[in-house]
């Protein structure tokens, strides 16, 4: 079974109000295991960038005006994601944008039903909790330090391991249904489970080609961007 594990970042809330994507990312999973398999791409949104959405991912217009458009990486996108789940955190938002720039560069859109919403499916396992990605981040005891700003890829490499906690860790087959919210940490059922840090950490899934144009941006950011720090 493929997936794609994915994101976007925008320069704002609605693709009605003239919102467009600025950056895309996804991250290849097959049987619930990362392939090492990414997509990455700066999107040219040729507007404006607000300064509310500047202030998330640091994508300014300026940086943005050498990228493609939409239009341009469409194809390769939607090659990329084939036609596999899609996994998403608040699934709603990125397939309103996603379809709309689908749309005016005269492609199909998404059928919704692709879409696994973790944060509804975080919802439902955690209800009355939080349940953003940095608050699953602690939950599960994953490394989010990186996320100073908001990042497309970033993002979805932290979803990919957030969305494999959820639905019961790197072998959710041996979870039994209805029980894994009470397994003890050794797989035995009937005890209160409570999460552990991973044994080894998980190795990168970031391609080089990745790198090279997150180290460009960065390179742009001015003297003494907070990446530098992290």
């Amino acid at each position: 079974m493929r997936e794609i594990v994915m994101d976007t970042e925008t320069t704002g809330l609605s693709p009605a109000d003239g919102h467009r994507i600025v950056e895309i990312g996804c991250v290849e999973l097959l049987n619930h295991v990362p392939t090492g398999k990414v997509y990455h791409q700066y999107i040219n949104p040729q507007r404006d960038m607000p300064t509310e959405a500047f202030e998330v991912h640091g994508l300014s217009e300026e940086r943005l005006s050498k990228e493609p458009l939409f239009a341009e990486v469409a194809d390769a996108f939607v090659e990329f994601i084939g036609d596999a789940k899609l996994v998403i955190h608040n699934a709603g938002f990125d397939m309103k944008f996603l379809n709309a720039e689908l749309e005016w560069a005269g492609k199909p859109k998404l059928n919704y039903e692709r879409a696994i919403d973790t944060l509804a499916f975080a919802r439902r396992k955690f209800p009355g909790s939080q349940t953003s990605l940095d608050a699953l981040c602690r939950r599960f005891n994953i490394d989010n330090s990186a996320r100073e700003l908001h990042g497309a890829l970033l993002d979805s490499e932290i979803l990919a391991d957030v969305y494999l906690e959820l639905i019961g860790g790197r072998q959710p087959d041996l979870v039994g249904s209805g029980n894994s919210d009470r397994r003890g940490q050794d797989g035995g059922a009937g005890s209160e489970w409570k999460p552990t840090p991973r044994p080894k950490p998980l190795s990168s899934r970031l391609s080089q080609d990745a790198i090279e144009k997150h180290d460009a941006f960065v390179d742009g950011l001015g003297d003494a961007p907070v990446w530098r720090r992290v």
